[in-house]
């Protein structure tokens, strides 16, 4: 297994300088969320101009939404992508955006979301992998849809916290990134997705659990406490996002042991320069970078 960090790259002032400096020190990858009502970069826009500007790092979505979106024009950009820059795209997935608001860009029937995201992402599997797909569902109708250049192979992992997301997870995924839970939760929470895709007849590899996590060096903003209860009742803030380098190590560590081996770290302010945490990241956190035992 393999413990890799990437970083979560926002609208920073230094946005086009901090992708070409990631990868001239060699950090694993760069994510881009999907933020409808502010200055963030679409996350499949930003992952094109990452793959044009590098040549070694790989990127992501940390996340994406799924529901909502037509899943030929996925399947399309993403095998679009996977030609252009092979194993270097890592497509991550969740059911609505953090930000309610925002909701309305992806519409689902109501009390429909669930059952959108299931058919959605089997859509989107039978594009990827076959020649020539037919499908009637509930939601999505196709007459002999397909989708070239084919992906040899592309990974797509699931978000999401809730008990049905997890489950979800295990039956449809091939990994999971969670975010804003703690070691012991996230203990759980693999459990939970580990026993989802044992009843579906499935098996997640070992080293695709993952998590997203902020970092806040020069403290958590207040605005972030006080949002903090929406995402986690039942933790303080200050435990789910280091104030330190050394606490970034000691947490990461902590995920670690609990079998996690992805992180996308993220810089609290999303709009500030991003060299100098870059540089930062690269001296604390890129050593913790490892093969371990299986």
């Amino acid at each position: 297994m393999k413990v890799r960090i990437g970083v979560g790259l926002g609208p920073h002032s230094d946005f086009v300088e901090a992708i070409d400096h990631a990868e001239e020190i060699g950090i694993d990858s760069l994510w881009f969320s999907e933020v409808v009502f502010a200055e963030h970069v679409d996350p499949f826009i930003g992952m094109a101009y990452a793959l044009s500007r590098t040549s070694k790092m790989k990127v992501g979505t940390g996340v994406a939404v799924l529901p909502g979106r037509n899943p030929l024009l996925v399947a399309k950009q993403l095998a679009s992508l996977a030609a252009l820059a092979p194993k270097r795209v890592l497509p991550v997935f969740g059911l609505q955006p953090a930000r309610k608001p925002e909701r309305q860009a992806f519409p689902a029937p109501t009390g429909k979301r669930g059952d959108l995201f299931d058919e959605t992402m089997y859509v989107l599997r039978r594009l990827l992998t076959e020649d020539s797909v037919t499908f009637h569902g509930e939601f999505h109708s196709l007459e002999d849809a397909r989708i070239r250049p084919q992906p040899k192979r592309m990974d797509i992992w699931l978000a999401g916290t809730a008990r049905p997301g997890l489950e979800r997870t295990g039956r449809l995924a091939d990994g999971w990134l969670g975010s804003f839970l703690t070691p012991a939760q996230c203990r759980l929470a693999k459990r939970t997705i580990e026993n989802a895709a044992l009843e579906a007849g499935r098996e997640i590899e070992a080293d695709h659990y993952g998590i997203s996590l902020a970092v806040a060096p020069d403290g958590i903003p207040p605005s972030l406490i006080e949002a903090a209860p929406a995402r986690q009742r039942e933790v303080d803030p200050r435990e789910l996002i280091p104030q330190s380098w050394e606490a970034a190590q000691e947490l990461i560590e902590q995920y670690i042991e609990v079998g996690l081996t992805k992180f996308v770290v993220r810089q609290v302010d999303p709009a500030s320069a991003m060299r100098p945490f870059l540089d930062d990241f690269a001296a604390k956190l890129m050593p913790l970078e490892r093969d371990i035992g299986s």
